[in-house]
């Protein structure tokens, strides 16, 4: 991937020393690009490229603003993920902090922001079979981290010339950022289920839980997964097509392998390339559900930290089919993924027996 003009751009990214941060940042140093990582540490396989690193905090707008100056894009990775947890910290994270990036652009002149949103914004509760970006936000979330991310993805969009009127609730709390300005230009993603080589969160989830794992359901859900080269590479040609046609901004595009899975399929294969036994033992889905619901009031009750073993959202998500029309994303940004799951299940089963 190229630039379309022979000078090299400045650009940002917050979150860079995370999972997908760092393979974004990876492929724009391979487009010869200046980057710059905005992150609350400091990492060694970055620095090691020659990264910039500013360290910060994303709900400081002072940071986040002295990190903004100077650049051409921002990629908004950064973000506090996890089923469970004190709501005010997502918040704080993930709406204030996005609602930081935005302004800090506007003050800055930053011309093009390219934000990592979730499809679980819109999630509710029940089965998602190739739907598209015109499904509605739901009107109540069982978990803190889709709804402040849903709330930042709508800052994005507003931000971007696209503002979407909310439900009631959601609109009694206001705008939550700044009327958009004439130069920033926005586009957001939606990755599901990232995972690959590197992955701090998702296989590392499944194969530290795999002897108390159950199925939950009848294991005939599908979803969408993407592989982190191709969600990374969409981040890419999301701030191209930024440059072609300004017209898009504001936009929202889902990305995945355009191949949905069978879950718990999906849940086998990464074990099995952890080189561990397959899920034997099942669940229904409402006993998951009734399990999840009385955890969370237990958990809640006596102010317990740790995350409880199961969750109304995380029993939803398990049990249910959610995948996603990606030809959007495939006639505005040119979007194909690379990798097919099947190579990236080899390179997983590759890269972890060097870890394990």
């Amino acid at each position: 991937m190229q630039h379309q003009g022979d000078s090299a751009r400045t650009i940002l990214v917050t979150g860079g020393g995370g999972f997908l941060g760092k393979a974004i940042v990876r492929l724009l140093i391979n487009r010869r690009d200046r980057v710059i990582s905005f992150s609350r540490g400091h990492y060694s396989e970055l620095e090691s490229l020659g990264v910039k690193q500013v360290q910060g905090d994303i709900s400081n707008p002072v940071a986040v603003e002295n990190a903004v100056r100077g650049v051409d894009s921002v990629y908004h990775v950064a973000a506090k993920a996890g089923v469970w947890g004190d709501y005010k910290d997502y918040y704080r994270i993930n709406t204030e902090g996005t609602r930081h990036v935005i302004a800090a652009c506007k003050s800055c002149g930053v011309s093009r922001l390219i934000y990592t949103s979730s499809p679980s914004v819109v999630f509710d509760g029940g089965d998602m079979e190739g739907v598209d970006e015109a499904v509605p936000y739901p009107g109540s979330y069982h978990a803190a981290y889709p709804e402040t991310k849903a709330l930042a993805e709508q800052a994005v969009r507003e931000a971007g010339g696209r503002f979407q009127t909310a439900d009631g609730r959601r609109q009694r709390t206001g705008k939550i950022c700044p009327a958009a300005g004439e130069g920033l230009k926005t586009i957001i993603l939606r990755p599901h289920l990232i995972w690959g080589p590197g992955d701090n969160h998702l296989v590392p989830r499944i194969l530290n839980r795999a002897k108390r794992l159950r199925r939950i359901g009848d294991g005939n859900n599908r979803v969408d997964v993407i592989y982190i080269d191709n969600a990374a590479r969409a981040h890419l040609l999301a701030e191209e097509a930024l440059i072609r046609q300004p017209e898009l901004s504001g936009n929202v595009y889902f990305i995945s392998q355009g191949k949905p899975v069978y879950l718990w399929k999906m849940i086998d294969d990464i074990l099995q390339a952890g080189g561990l036994s397959p899920v034997k033992r099942s669940i229904s889905s409402r006993a998951a559900f009734r399990i999840g619901a009385i955890l969370e009031w237990f958990y809640k009750s006596f102010a317990i930290k740790e995350e409880p073993q199961m969750t109304r959202f995380v029993a939803r998500e398990l049990s249910t089919s959610h995948w996603f029309d990606i030809r959007a994303a495939q006639r505005d940004l040119g979007y194909a993924p690379e990798v097919s799951t099947e190579e990236g299940l080899i390179r997983l089963s590759a890269y972890l027996k060097t870890q394990y």
